[in-house]
């Protein structure tokens, strides 16, 4: 299966196998739309396997035309199809108005921060040291790619719990309107530093610390199977976002019967979403080549809040209730500890198996404290 996210490929995707005809990249989607339609309005539950199929298959399918039209365009197809995905489970869950639905938003976008930033930074380092004994990356880019997502975070999940113009950890208007604007246009100025202006900061590096100048790529798919790709995308987004309003009291059912609270839900969203790209940091990795897992790392964190606060900013004009996005003291502790070790493990260029353990042990203290708040 193919994976792969804005802009960390040197010249595009490294795609190993295009899907056939009737691969499960195709089934699945077809799938998910059937059982949308023989369930939808019914209140009858479907295997959340089936989402997870449809929604591994999106980014699949997604990552094909990105292939296919190159780059910048190809970063923002597959960073558009990503975002419909988590912005259209995000809304779906607050559209049925369950406990907790007005922070749902909140939850999600900082269960991505912590499981990209912590998660897959983490395993990824300590993958690439326990093969190769020490990890050699680019700190210039990894650095700039740090301080954007630090400075996302800050104005779309801080700034919301010291702003006094609304009481709560609430943005008025103008106040979100200007974090959604303002995050996109950082999105975007750092997609076009990645892809064109200076992508030499974001190239893959050796063990030996040699710039990995050009990857092996498997010629672009053909006008054909992009076509199809394009079709079977639109029919696996319909089917996420509609089965996700199917499943949304199965979900919550679910979680609440575990005795987890309301907001890991939105860890189990973020979970659900960065799948691909934990799987495929992991294999870059195991490959020696650390810069691109955390080009996928940072990149996710930066997508998942410079796309869906902005998109969630104007579904909001059509929600009912309040939007909840400031964090609370626990998770303000653990994102400044997240940006500070990052910080840290980036500037050397170098990391060893003890950052990579130091980062997996935030993430755990981070879903303990979901669970045991």
């Amino acid at each position: 299966m193919l994976l792969w996210k804005p802009g960390i490929m040197n010249g595009g995707p490294r795609i190993k196998a295009l899907p056939k005809v009737l691969s499960w990249t195709v089934l699945v989607p077809v799938l998910a739309a059937v059982l949308l339609v023989f369930t939808w309005g019914r209140g009858i539950g479907v295997l959340v396997q089936v989402l997870a199929g449809a929604v591994l298959a999106a980014v699949n399918h997604a990552e094909i035309v990105a292939h296919r039209v190159g780059e910048p365009f190809g970063s923002l197809v597959l960073a558009v199809a990503v975002t419909i995905i988590e912005v259209g489970l995000i809304v779906t869950l607050m559209i049925a108005g369950g406990k907790g639905s007005e922070s749902l938003a909140r939850d999600t976008v900082f269960a991505a921060v912590m499981i990209t930033c912590n998660g897959i930074v983490g395993l990824a380092l300590l993958i690439g040291a326990v093969r190769f004994h020490l990890t050699i990356f680019n700190a210039e880019g990894s650095g700039a790619a740090l301080a954007t997502v630090a400075t996302l975070a800050t104005l779309s999940l801080v700034l919301p719990t010291f702003t006094s113009s609304r009481p709560g950890p609430e943005f008025t208007p103008a106040q979100l309107a200007f974090a959604a604007i303002a995050s996109l246009v950082l999105y975007v100025i750092f997609v076009i530093t990645q892809t064109v202006r200076h992508r030499d900061f974001f190239l893959p590096l050796t063990s030996a610390g040699e710039v990995v100048e050009a990857e092996e790529h498997a010629d672009p798919p053909t006008a054909q199977r992009a076509l199809l790709s394009v079709g079977m995308l639109v029919v696996a987004l319909v089917a996420v976002v509609g089965l996700a309003k199917v499943e949304t009291p199965a979900i919550e059912a679910g979680v609440a019967a575990v005795g987890f609270p309301p907001s890991f839900v939105g860890v189990v969203i973020a979970l659900l979403v960065l799948l691909p790209e934990s799987l495929a940091a992991a294999r870059a990795a195991n490959r020696d080549r650390i810069q691109i897992s955390l080009n996928l790392a940072f990149g996710s964190a930066m997508a998942s809040i410079g796309l869906t606060i902005p998109a969630i900013a104007v579904a909001s004009i059509w929600l009912k209730g309040p939007l909840l996005l400031g964090l609370n003291a626990t998770q303000m502790v653990l994102l400044a500890v997240t940006v500070v070790v990052a910080s840290l493990t980036v500037v050397p260029g170098r990391a060893t198996r003890l950052q990579g353990a130091v980062h997996l042990v935030l993430l755990a203290a981070f879903l303990f404290l979901a669970v045991v708040p």
